[in-house]
């Protein structure tokens, strides 16, 4: 009964095999000379401005989700597009009102500001 979960096991050791012998030959093999220089904080090539562990506005991470909700939502036009012969009118009207409220959410984060930066 067993034996049916054999291959999945063997996968799941030979991928965990293949993320972790890198990082452990990376630890052995790689010399271990830590100085000043390679410690301190890099910024472009300049001396970093502000401390280090300081915060992201909050503005960042709102265009970063926005891009990433904008983004996996136009992945969906590429299968769309392939079968669009297959689904006819029916897949054609709920693409459209799939891209209708995906403009309303995107004219609602424009209206309210989101997009802007200072």
């Amino acid at each position: 009964m067993l034996e049916g979960y054999l291959p999945i096991l063997l996968f799941i050791i030979i991928g965990i095999g293949f993320g972790v012998m890198p990082l452990l030959a990376g630890f052995i093999i790689a010399p271990h000379r830590p100085d000043d220089e390679k410690r301190s904080s890099y910024e472009c090539g300049f001396e970093p401005f502000d401390d280090v562990h300081s915060k992201f506005d909050v503005r960042y991470y709102l265009v970063a989700i926005l891009f990433i909700i904008f983004d996996l939502e136009i992945a969906f036009l590429f299968p769309w597009a392939i079968v669009l012969d297959e689904i006819g009118v029916f897949g054609l009207l709920s693409m459209f009102l799939f891209l209708g409220i995906l403009i309303v959410g995107f004219i609602y984060e424009w209206k309210k500001g989101a997009l802007e930066w200072e």
